[in-house]
């Protein structure tokens, strides 16, 4: 189906429900609908054409969810850029998919003329802030006042949505970013995906509440989600937990999706004690590991709320698993689902495969490899990377798992992360499960570091949480009675916080710099 369909349903059956509320603005759908056809119009007028890529470089606002539905009302493509990218590397990513257009925001105008000076084909800059416009931009509430309203152009086009929605570009967390491209059939499915796993997840009641940047593609499946069911959107435009506690209490907020780095910060907060976060009734998180000890806390902090795991990643357009809410309960606890990733997705297949694709027995670590009508189209300019990971038709994860007798998919780490030590294969994540549970450990991240003797060894990053104390005695003293004495940390580090991606992933790369830089080999 087309990205707009549902937004249409819902402007025709709810047309006076609130759909989006930001800072002080309050919007109903056929607000946000006249809003966007004339949105759409402007970009048409200033000379926006069909397949066209237009970017956008903003934190989060209603503005977003406008520009997310316009671009392709226009008929063209989104492009939503990585705020936290440098200069350069916006700069990469709008030549790449020769964006002709580009929305910044108040935080992001003052870097309009390095961005032009780095970028050969946009030619038209729309101001998207909530101030003055910049000399030399387009004002976006000036195309959405001096434009009438205009037909959505992307309903002409295949009903089935097979079209390019968009051009989402990866984290880069394991070199240059690639440009993902995604059909209107493939996000669409991704969300829809989420609302079959429960009655109550994004329904039509629901006021959902924006914390991950709506650039990263698991946001995109919320937004989607939120449009399908015609709920609520409210946005922040940066995370801050006692600015998310703030908003879940004035706004009733029923349902969010964030990383768990958010969700550990959410339940630390000072602040929530002093809280009502009792609307909170779905919590979907992802993107990288959660300890059993965090999802423990974060079950007791919000105890209406459901939670669900999502794993996947851009080229599945988000989800390939989802872990539901169930599983987070006794039974599913007793059994061992809470570590996870869940089962395949509504209307997705997930297989474990070794080396030349075959299919492994249950029980044994291969990698994942997932197919579905929410599998990307391929990598933008691209084709040798686009073969490599499309491989028979299977998107190929680099991610390490085995699959139970259930279904249940336990990842055990991305192939770059298993150190070899003293030559038994360690994985991260098991490791960095057994670190996380110390109760001293606020956050960790496992990764080999060079050793003579044994090639590798198992290297632990720390944040200790406030007041207390952990050394390397106590920390093996206590690794020991969750994993085998090989997979314990041999060496640890203490920091004040882990470095981390936009999409919420730790950045491993920049934590085993400092030991590999200077060698031949690399771990990546």
């Amino acid at each position: 189906m087309q990205f707009t369909q549902g937004f249409h349903r819902a402007v025709q059956q709810r047309p006076q429900q609130t759909a989006t509320l930001c800072n002080d603005r309050r919007r109903s759908y056929a607000e946000l609908k006249d809003r966007v056809a004339r949105l759409a119009a402007g970009l048409c007028q200033l000379g926006v054409r069909d397949t066209n890529r237009v970017a956008m470089l903003a934190l989060n606002s209603d503005h977003y969810l406008e520009y997310y539905l316009a671009v392709p009302w226009a008929g063209a493509q989104l492009v939503p850029l990585n705020f936290r990218w440098s200069v350069e590397e916006i700069g990469y990513a709008l030549n790449d998919c020769e964006a002709v257009a580009l929305f910044v925001d108040d935080t992001f105008a003052p870097q309009a003329d390095a961005l032009l000076d780095a970028c050969t084909y946009v030619r038209i800059l729309i101001y998207c802030g909530d101030g003055k416009c910049p000399e030399g931009m387009v004002a976006m509430e000036d195309l959405i006042a001096q434009n009438e309203p205009m037909e959505d152009a992307s309903l002409s086009n295949s009903p089935l949505g097979e079209e390019v929605l968009g051009v989402f570009y990866t984290g880069g967390t394991t070199g240059k970013s690639k440009g993902v491209l995604l059909s209107h059939r493939a996000v669409t499915n991704s969300a829809l995906a989420f609302i079959a796993e429960g009655a109550n997840v994004f329904s039509s009641n629901s006021v959902g509440l924006h914390i991950a940047p709506m650039f990263h593609l698991a946001d995109a499946m919320q937004t989607t989600a939120l449009i399908l069911s015609g709920g609520t959107h409210v946005m922040l435009p940066v995370f801050r937990p006692d600015a998310v506690l703030d908003a879940i209490q004035r706004h009733h907020v029923t349902d969010t999706l964030l990383v768990p780095a958010m969700l550990q910060a959410l339940v630390d907060c000072p602040a929530l004690a002093a809280h009502d976060v009792s609307s909170v009734r779905n919590v979907l998180y992802g993107a990288s590991p959660a300890s059993e000890s965090l999802l423990d806390r974060a079950m007791k902090a919000l105890p209406n709320a459901s939670f669900y795991q999502g794993y996947g990643m851009t080229e599945v357009a988000a989800v390939g698993c989802i872990l539901p809410a169930h599983e987070h309960l006794a039974e599913g606890r007793a059994m061992g689902r809470l570590r996870s990733a869940g089962h395949a997705a509504q209307q997705v297949m997930v297989r474990i495969v070794d080396d030349q694709d075959h299919e492994k027995a249950r029980g044994e670590i291969g990698e994942i490899v997932i197919r579905g009508p929410s599998l990307m189209d391929g990598y933008l300019n691209q084709p040798e990377a686009t073969a490599t990971a499309l491989k028979n038709g299977w998107m190929h994860t680099g991610d390490l798992a085995y699959m139970d007798d259930e279904g249940f998919v336990y990842i055990v780490d991305r192939a770059k992360d298993m150190i070899v030590s003293g030559g038994e294969n360690v994985y991260c994540a098991e490791v960095e499960n057994a670190v996380a549970s110390h109760p001293a450990v606020a956050s960790c991240a496992v990764i080999g570091v060079p050793d003579e003797q044994l090639g590798e060894r198992v290297h632990a990053v720390i944040v200790l949480k406030p007041g207390t104390t952990l050394d390397q005695a106590a920390l093996n003293a206590h690794c020991r009675t969750h994993i085998a004495g090989y997979k314990c940390p041999r060496s640890l580090e203490l920091c004040d916080a882990l470095p981390m991606s936009g999409a919420g992933k730790v950045l491993k790369t920049e934590l085993r710099k400092p030991y590999w830089s200077n060698l031949k080999r690399q771990v990546n």
